[in-house]
């Protein structure tokens, strides 16, 4: 988030420290630990990969432990996102640290990033389980050369199996190297292995679905018994904590989302129309659109009726006071597809253009894009 001459980074408190400082003081780990350690090592690298990010510089000192010895990657200073692939599909710059670091990536000729991070996971079980390097010499051009070569030698109470595994990983030909996959799949691997659990994403628009579940079935939601409202109902009015954290101003995501060219799951307007005008304003825009509308007081479900990419589009929707002449609404896909929910809040916007208040810097754009295409005629 950020103001005007400060910007602020909100990180986790992780207490456990590095894991490198377990090994500085620990020496090397018994094979069952280093294998905990080693399995969510694997399992969150693997999941970076799944979204197109390599981390580069894998090493002890950048993976932290939080207070229950969970692992946690960190320091993705050096990692690549999906654009900086070449068209030959592969990475080019050379980094990391040179003890951890892949063949490949130092022979200047373009390297997988997700084998060149397995290679570095190698290593890290390497140590994790000798307490030393399997790559060292005083020489850049020494360490190098065994690193080429993959001159290494495990230490006698590596058991068999842990071997045979370091062996596949730490192959200095890629093309031959072991696969994550594979690594998953290995007996020596999957001893006690827990497969990761992914935690649903938050949903801003509480209980969305429940409102307009038929079937009445809310056996998992705490309701609280209250008497019933006297008058009409209004919006829900928004804090000035959760005004400023859905601010454009305080929050850099957009910075970001720009530059990756990401599509967002979700989007704002405000309008200076009341609520029920809103309400009625979005029913009358999804409806030709293929949408069928249902409604709970501000809070809407839009479902559509074809099925598409990722079955069909269901879109949710709720309006919050920010003042009593100021409403925010927002919209948010709850299933189906994000590009084609792009498309649908595109083609919305078209019918709800009286209702979204615009800036005075985004009514002389519209005025500039009008007066460049055709003749705007004054109604």
């Amino acid at each position: 988030m950020a103001c005007k001459t400060k910007i602020y980074i909100v990180l986790e408190f992780v207490t456990g420290g590095e894991l490198f400082d377990k090994i500085a003081s620990r020496g090397r780990l018994k094979e069952d630990e280093a294998r905990k350690y080693f399995q969510q090592l694997i399992n969150a690298v693997d999941y970076c990969h799944s979204r197109g990010v390599y981390h580069r510089d894998l090493k002890p000192e950048n993976l932290l432990l939080d207070a229950s010895g969970v692992l946690k990657v960190s320091d993705f200073g050096l990692s690549a996102l999906p654009q900086q692939v070449r068209e030959d599909g592969l990475l080019h710059t050379t980094c990391g640290t040179p003890n951890y670091v892949a063949p490949e990536v130092i022979s200047n000729k373009g390297y997988d990033g997700a084998k060149a991070d397995l290679w570095s996971c190698g290593v890290i079980l390497f140590v994790l389980m000798a307490g030393y390097l399997p790559f060292e010499e005083s020489s850049l051009m020494a360490l190098y050369k065994k690193i080429f070569k993959a001159e290494f030698t495990c230490p006698p109470w590596f058991s068999s199996s842990a071997k045979k595994l370091i062996k596949r990983i730490l192959d200095p030909n890629p093309l031959t190297r072991i696969t994550f996959a594979e690594v998953i799949a290995n007996e020596w691997f999957k001893k006690g292995y827990k497969p990761p659990i992914f935690e649903q994403s938050e949903v801003i628009l509480d209980n969305v679905s429940s409102i307009f579940n038929d079937t009445g079935d809310c056996h998992n939601l705490v309701v609280e018994r209250q008497e019933a409202p006297i008058g009409p109902v209004a919006p829900i009015t928004m804090n000035a904590f959760e005004l400023i954290s859905t601010s454009q101003g305080l929050n850099l995501g957009s910075l970001f989302e720009k530059k990756m060219g990401l599509v967002k799951r979700e989007t704002r307007f405000t309008s200076k129309h009341s609520a029920n005008e809103i309400v009625s304003k979005i029913e009358e825009a999804a409806m030709p659109l293929g949408f069928e509308v249902k409604k709970n007081n501000f809070k809407m479900k839009l479902q559509g009726e074809k099925t598409g990419r990722k079955g069909q589009l269901s879109v949710a929707t709720e309006i919050f006071e920010v003042a009593p002449s100021l409403h925010m609404v927002e919209v948010r896909k709850s299933c189906g597809d994000t590009l084609e929910f792009h498309k649908f809040y595109k083609n919305l916007s078209v019918g709800l253009k009286d209702v979204v208040w615009k800036t005075i810097d985004e009514e002389k754009e519209e005025e500039k894009v009008n007066s460049n295409g055709a003749t705007v005629v004054p109604a």
